[in-house]
């Protein structure tokens, strides 16, 4: 089964990293960064989970058109769900 995805009529950023990974990283338009280097290897976006759920224990994330939910747990584990 060939599923297509509609069509975007936003940008998309494919930012790669040089390390083992090499999943093409997806940023919304206007949020663009320029990945630090050092020497060969580029530096990845990390954010902490303090700020993310700094105003509850939940955030929705927008992706490809589809909502997704970021939870935490009672036992401070990451849950995502669709």
């Amino acid at each position: 089964m060939n599923k297509q995805l509609p069509p975007s009529t936003e940008p998309l950023d494919l930012t790669l990293s040089t390390k083992q990974d090499t999943t093409p990283v997806l940023r919304p338009p206007g949020k663009v960064e320029v990945p630090a280097v050092t020497g060969s290897q580029l530096v990845r976006q990390r954010l902490n989970s303090a700020e993310l759920f700094s105003s509850g224990r939940e955030v929705v994330i927008e992706h490809a058109g589809e909502e997704y939910r970021l939870r935490l747990t009672r036992q401070d584990k990451l849950i995502l769900t669709k």
